[in-house]
């Protein structure tokens, strides 16, 4: 066992989430004001005079393009915003309804108090040098670097946290605080300072991590792997930290729950599918009727391939799956102490008919369930609301793959019978996929049907073959004229 994790509370990443809901168009009004009122609070408490200048200052801010609330310092159309705000809004510009100008009085007074406060970091490290030892030392220079991480001064966080990094010689302190610098970079949405410190944490992990750390950092890189859509590599870490996760200071356990399917559903083959989603005990004990939860619960049940997965079956026998109710987390996820706050109810009602109308071929089902996702799911959250239309789009069209890959011949006004849409739309949906060799079918609007088109293994090889030879001709031809071979340039 390693020792307790160090430096994880902050920074409050939920933050991150309240500054987006904000500017998040989708978002409903009275979560805007409870993320509102949340986001004022925690500056006035914490004494986050730096966030406060990077949300509200008039020229500066990325919250407050109209200078609303300073006459001193006009806005002006042409500053140049902060680099790095795409992942912490949805949009440079606050949603209707909500004032959080610059107050210049308030933004005076949390300096100040910033300042005394550092004041006392100094002298306490002082003190720690004169008459202890470099413990003492060091853990007030972690106070100092936890400080500047509190009231959302990136830049100088960072600096700290490296201070400190150089100085510690104990691994697990110093994974800890790469995990801190990789929190600071979710939270302003820098991801190349993020994919940077994963792979550093990495290296120190292989050195000697302990098992908890080496199962924190899955969480982490699972989460960045969403963010830059990299759902197929994200799908395998965040479903294998489902059992293990003690990440609180980077996503609810809730949360955790709807990233692990989102990415499973769109990613994972069938059989994994199931195996790994629809026969997970974890997720069943959430997104499961009243007997799966109870199941799931009691290890009365166990993930793995099941029976008769080679036959999908058929859309009119389909049965459907009762809604389940809203959950509340903290009861069937972890009971650590360090997660602090209780969950709050998560309805995944929408979530759990995505997963089982896709398994089972309801397709109608499976179109209405994808809706009330990307509305509830995907349009809230900011790590998902950037890949929102992607999401939509690839869960369509394994819908359609999954159809036609049973079928030689489909009819068209079948197909869209069975997928809840017109035909206009189905022909225009399809037709996309087909231009881009993703689904191998003809439609043929002439006898209305759609003929799937089953290249054999040699066929494949043949074009493969074609392709990277063109390809490996290309090269050798530029090459070529880079080293000077031919003839008349070899004198």
């Amino acid at each position: 066992m390693g020792s307790d994790p160090q430096y994880a509370k902050y920074p409050d990443l939920s933050l991150a989430q309240d500054i987006f809901t904000l500017t998040n168009p989708a978002s409903t009004e009275p979560s805007r004001q409870t993320s509102l009122k949340k986001l004022q609070d925690a500056i006035s408490e914490h004494k986050m005079a730096p966030l406060y200048r990077f949300l509200a200052h008039p020229t500066e801010g990325v919250l407050n393009p109209s200078g609303e609330g300073s006459v001193a310092q006009p806005a002006s159309m042409g500053t140049r915003r902060p680099s790095g705000i795409s992942g912490i809004v949805a949009r440079k510009l606050l949603a209707p309804g909500i004032d959080f100008s610059w107050d210049e009085q308030l933004y005076e007074k949390l300096k100040m108090e910033n300042e005394e406060e550092l004041e006392t970091f100094q002298q306490e490290e002082e003190e720690a040098a004169e008459k202890a030892g470099e413990t003492e030392v060091q853990a007030a220079r972690g106070k100092r670097a936890e400080f500047w991480a509190r009231i959302g001064d990136k830049e100088k966080a960072i600096a700290s946290y490296e201070a400190v990094f150089e100085k510690t010689g104990v691994l697990g302190t110093k994974i800890d605080l790469v995990l801190a610098i990789i929190r600071i970079g979710i939270f302003f949405g820098d991801r190349i300072m993020v994919k940077k410190n994963i792979d550093r944490a990495k290296a120190l992990v292989e050195s000697g991590g302990d098992w908890d750390r080496r199962n924190r950092l899955k969480a982490y890189q699972g989460l960045h792997l969403l963010t830059i859509r990299s759902y197929n590599l994200a799908a395998e870490l965040l479903l294998d930290s489902l059992s293990t996760f003690t990440s609180y200071e980077l996503c609810s356990y809730s949360s955790l729950v709807v990233y692990s399917v989102l990415a499973g559903s769109v990613s994972l083959k069938r059989v994994d599918f199931k195996s790994k989603v629809v026969d997970a005990p974890e997720i069943r004990a959430i997104l499961g009727d009243g007997e799966d939860k109870l199941a799931a619960l009691s290890g009365s049940i166990s993930s793995g391939p099941g029976t008769g997965d080679e036959e999908m079956k058929d859309v009119s026998t389909a049965t459907p799956t009762p809604a389940p109710a809203a959950v509340n987390l903290t009861i069937l996820g972890s009971s650590s102490a360090d997660q602090g706050e209780i969950e709050a109810l998560v309805d995944f009602t929408p979530l759990a008919g995505l997963v089982r109308s896709l398994y089972v071929g309801n397709y109608q089902s499976f179109f209405l369930s994808l809706a009330a996702v990307e509305e509830t799911f995907l349009s809230q959250d900011r790590y998902l609301y950037e890949h929102r239309g992607w999401f939509v789009r690839e869960m369509r069209l394994r819908g359609y793959q999954q159809l036609l890959q049973s079928y030689r011949v489909v009819g068209v006004t079948s197909m869209a019978k069975d997928f809840g849409v017109s035909v206009d739309f189905l022909d225009r949906d399809l037709a996309k996929f087909i231009a881009a060799d993703r689904i191998p079918c003809t439609i043929d609007r002439v006898n209305g049907i759609i003929e799937t088109n089953r290249p054999d293994d040699k066929n494949k090889q043949y074009t493969d073959v074609v392709k990277q030879g063109d390809t490996l001709i290309t090269k050798l031809q530029k090459y070529g004229q880079a080293v000077r071979l031919r003839g008349s340039e070899r004198g």
